[in-house]
């Protein structure tokens, strides 16, 4: 069956599933480390490439198999890998399609670890980055050289929900030349497609709304077979692979991902328009607000504006933890993605190891709370950040 003429939900349901002669309706579960061969011809060939199945589970399992499948089908690539996490995702991608003297350009305003990745490990190895500002496509086509191979952003981003143009991106890159990479952890599939848009590769953290409840870490990379095969070659060598449980939660994940992604979506649009209204409040930065700027090519590229947001408390840092710790049911914690909804400080948790300066480019002001808005009654979580932002 074509399940590139289905609905992404159904894709999302049924795509992919290597049903064993068990007759398992459940997609099955392969805990295993290791494949046994009918021969030894048979082993070799599998090895060597020259025939198509599993080997070991490092790099080939059905589950993982199925989870990826479903995962490129639902983002319109033609492949996608799974990973340990969203982290071991870019850092493949990376390994895999650069080497010395490249050049990354990249959004000032990308997630902290991302930017901890770029700056001290890949400077090992020769490889530099310029920093932009994710909206200023002027900015991003001057920064190009000769030795740029990898633009990288996240749309929207993480925390101050800055939305980039990626079709406009795309044309940057392939003028150069160079890939367009998207870290699509915010909306998912369910929500934006940067394939659809020019994208080369599509990054996602997994551990956040695909997996929806906290329980696993994993991430994934999307785009082409040639790339894609690349990074599958560098993650047999070096192993950041992605369980077969793990690969397992997330499948489950991906069969309610766009009704779940509907539902934070408008949970969050009800806490921004909320907290746009609260006097302590002194700025809200949300996409789905009307007066976001990134607001009309939000709703150009996404057919739903996620559920992070973040706003700015007057009083500084003091009166942010003040709010945080003034919840009585909100989770403090850096994950997102969750049913449950969870806060936390931006400027010393999620982008705690960048120097200050960076902190202030990317728009880390001490004031910043992010929130992940889950899925319990909107009223409640209004009433929960109310319990600290009324006392300011």
């Amino acid at each position: 069956m074509k399940w590139q003429d289905k609905g992404q939900a159904t894709a999302a349901i049924r795509a992919g599933v290597p049903r064993s002669p068990q007759g398992e309706h459940s997609e099955a579960l392969y805990l295993t480390s290791s494949f046994v061969f009918d021969s030894a011809a048979q082993a070799a060939a599998r090895f060597s490439g020259e025939e198509a199945g599993n080997v070991y589970a490092r790099y080939t399992n059905p589950t993982v198999t199925t989870f990826e499948q479903r995962l490129a089908l639902m983002e319109s690539t033609e492949a996608a890998v799974g990973t340990s996490s969203g982290m071991a995702a870019i850092l493949s991608t990376c390994m895999a399609l650069l080497q010395s003297g490249d050049h990354i350009v990249a959004s000032r305003n990308i997630f902290g670890s991302t930017m901890v990745l770029f700056n001290k490990y890949l400077s090992k190895f020769g490889v530099d980055v310029t920093y932009v500002d994710l909206t200023d496509l002027e900015a991003w086509a001057a920064a190009m050289t000769s030795r740029t191979r990898l633009l990288f952003a996240e749309t929207p981003s993480n925390p101050l929900n800055d939305v980039v143009d990626i079709a406009a991106l795309a044309g940057i890159a392939h003028q150069h030349e160079a890939w367009l990479a998207i870290d699509n952890c915010f909306c998912t599939p369910a929500l934006q497609r940067p394939a659809e848009f020019g994208a080369d590769l599509v990054i996602h953290s997994a551990t956040k709304f695909i997996d929806g409840q906290g329980r696993a870490m994993g991430g994934a990379v999307c785009g082409r077979a040639e790339q894609i095969d690349e990074v599958v070659g560098f993650l047999r060598s070096a192993g950041p692979t992605m369980s077969p449980f793990n690969a397992w939660i997330f499948q489950k994940g991906l069969e309610t991902l766009a009704l779940r992604m509907r539902a934070h979506s408008d949970h969050a649009g009800q806490i921004a328009a909320w907290l746009q209204q609260h006097p302590a409040v002194e700025k809200v930065h949300y996409c789905g607000l009307p007066e976001h700027p990134g607001h009309d090519l939000a709703r150009k590229q996404q057919s739903g504006f996620g559920g992070v947001l973040s706003f700015v408390v007057r009083g500084g840092q003091e009166n942010a933890w003040k709010v945080i710790d003034a919840t009585e049911f909100l989770s403090i914690t850096a994950n997102l993605g969750d049913a449950k909804t969870t806060i936390t400080h931006p400027g010393t948790t999620t982008h705690g190891r960048l120097s200050d300066e960076d902190k202030a480019l990317a728009g880390i002001e001490p004031g910043l709370i992010r929130v992940a808005v889950g899925l319990e009654d909107p009223v409640d979580i209004q009433q929960d950040l109310a319990r600290g932002l009324d006392t300011l």
